[in-house]
C-alpha cells in the first residue's frame, strides 16, 4: 500500500479504534487491521502527532506497578473521523473509476 495513503488510514483507524473506548498502545496495535503493518514503533509517533493535532487526549493509570498511557478521542478528533466517513464517497467514486479503467 502506498505509503502516503497508508498514513491517512493509520490515523483515521487509530481514532475509531479509540472511539467507543479509550485506550492504550498495544491495544491500539493488536484493534487496527492487520493489513496497514501498525507497529508500536510507528504507532507513538502517530498518537503524538495526533495529539498535538488536538485529536486525542493523553491520561496515565497504575497497571500492575506501572503507569499504562491511555488515549481518549477529543470532540475534534470525533469530528476529523466523522470528516472522513463523509468523504469516503468520493473515495469509492475513485476507486471504482481506477478500477474500470484497469479492467479494460
Amino acid at each position: 500500500m502506498d505509503a502516503q495513503l497508508k498514513r491517512g488510514f493509520l490515523d483515521v483507524c487509530v481514532l475509531a479504534s479509540i472511539n467507543q473506548q479509550d485506550s492504550y498502545g498495544y491495544q491500539i496495535v493488536k484493534d487496527v487491521p492487520e493489513s496497514l503493518h501498525l507497529t508500536e514503533s510507528t504507532l507513538y509517533p502517530l498518537l503524538k502527532r495526533l495529539e498535538a493535532a488536538g485529536y486525542l487526549t493523553v491520561y496515565a493509570v497504575e497497571h500492575n506497578g506501572r503507569l499504562r498511557k491511555y488515549y481518549r478521542i477529543t470532540p475534534e478528533g470525533a469530528a476529523y473521523l466523522n470528516t472522513f466517513l463523509d468523504e469516503w464517497d468520493d473515495v469509492m467514486n475513485v476507486y471504482d473509476y481506477v478500477k474500470r479503467g484497469a479492467n479494460r
